[in-house]
């Protein structure tokens, strides 16, 4: 038999599964199982932006966009994100991806050379490193701690630093831990870089999920809009996972760097979810205030339960995650999310799987019902004092 081992790349070898999707697999085969795993809205896609797909279909605009996407959308976009964050930006210096994670890829590829270092603060989303090790770049982790609201400091970031960084990754609002970077902390970070040739990619996909706080983007700071990629998207902000719709803003040469790759490996993004997504962004702002105050329920609940069953949770800020503590219960994570699942068929994700100091933590979701929810803390509860009296 053919040893494939030896055909693949060391790269591709090297890479992690994603601890996020090892769960799902799990639950999959477990259909009375209650998942408050994956970040996925349970809210349907807003009836405006459905119907405007429909109508595009109906059409007939069903054929190929530019590459870079429909200039209409280039051009809601660069209103968007002045209306809300007061960026500036004109439709060349945007590029249309298929989701936020494309845009993620393609900027790490267009940039990173075989050595070049990737600071990137965990607890984060799963993808910074695999992608940066496929292109032969270096991850350099650096832990945000709980004792600090889960916020990566510049003094951290400072010391990061050497001849080698190319990439600075600022995932805020942080998934899994729903941390936010405070109008000092982006400052200070700022000017940090300020006369360094580094690169932020700024990760702002839950931008407009905040709670009693108002994002800002790294962007907007004097002397950053220059050395900045902004990613955005549609699937959290407007329940549009399925649709496949993110973007890159940043500097032309940068943007038109990662069209090159985007035009040689995907083409263009979905002409219909395009087609949607100029609507999301002129009329849904309603539907984006009516779930943000529906998560924010949630989230708020989700809080006080864990610590009141002794789960000691820092009260995220964005996005819909809790990270609640485990360490009391004599288990790493990876063992008190299976148990969980095995005994009381209630999916969690580990917290390691979000990088090494997420190690003694757990992610809970709190995209879905009140009623999902309810249940689900009913049943860790329960698992929770059965394993108090154990230990």
């Amino acid at each position: 038999m053919r040893n494939y081992d030896e055909l693949l790349s060391s790269a591709a070898k090297q890479m992690r599964p994603s601890g996020i999707r090892r769960f799902f697999d799990l639950v999959s085969e477990m259909p009375e199982c209650i998942s408050l795993g994956v970040g996925e809205p349970d809210f349907q896609t807003p009836w405006d932006i459905r119907d405007a797909a429909v109508h595009s279909l109906e059409t007939g605009r069903t054929k190929y966009t530019a590459n870079a996407g429909l200039k209409e959308l280039r051009e809601e976009i660069c209103h968007w994100l002045y209306r809300k964050y007061g960026l500036r930006y004109a439709s060349r210096e945007v590029l249309v991806t298929v989701g936020g994670s494309e845009a993620i890829d393609l900027a790490i590829r267009a940039l990173v050379e075989p050595g070049d270092e990737v600071i990137i603060p965990e607890p984060c989303f799963v993808c910074y490193d695999p992608i940066t090790t496929l292109t032969h770049g270096v991850p350099v982790p650096i832990a945000a701690k709980a004792e600090n609201d889960f916020r990566i400091t510049a003094e951290q970031i400072e010391k990061a630093i050497t001849p080698k960084t190319k990439i600075l990754v600022l995932g805020y609002p942080n998934n899994p831990t729903g941390a936010v970077l405070h109008h000092e902390d982006l400052e200070q970070i700022a000017a940090v870089l300020k006369d360094k040739d580094i690169i932020v990619l700024s990760d702002e996909i839950y931008s407009e999920l905040t709670y009693g706080y108002r994002h800002e983007s790294i962007a907007a700071f004097p002397g950053m809009r220059d050395k900045t990629i902004v990613i955005n998207g549609f699937s959290k902000t407007y329940s549009m996972t399925g649709w496949r719709m993110g973007y890159a803003v940043g500097p032309e040469p940068l943007i038109s760097a990662m069209t090159k790759i985007h035009q040689s490996c995907i083409m263009s993004a979905p002409t219909t979810s395009q087609y949607g997504s100029i609507t999301a962004l002129k009329d849904c702002d309603d539907d984006i205030e009516y779930m943000r105050r529906q998560y924010d329920i949630r989230r708020k609940y989700c809080v006080r339960k864990l610590n009141e069953m002794g789960l000691k949770t820092f009260e995220p800020r964005g996005a819909f995650y809790v990270f609640p503590n485990i360490t009391g219960y004599g288990m790493t994570s990876d063992e008190f999310c299976e148990a969980l699942l095995q005994e009381k068929h209630v999916a969690i994700i580990p917290g390691n799987a979000f990088g090494a100091c997420g190690e003694g933590f757990a992610r809970i979701s709190y995209a879905y019902s009140i009623d999902h929810l309810r249940e689900a803390m009913k049943r860790i509860e329960e698992f929770l004092k059965e394993h108090r009296e154990v230990k």
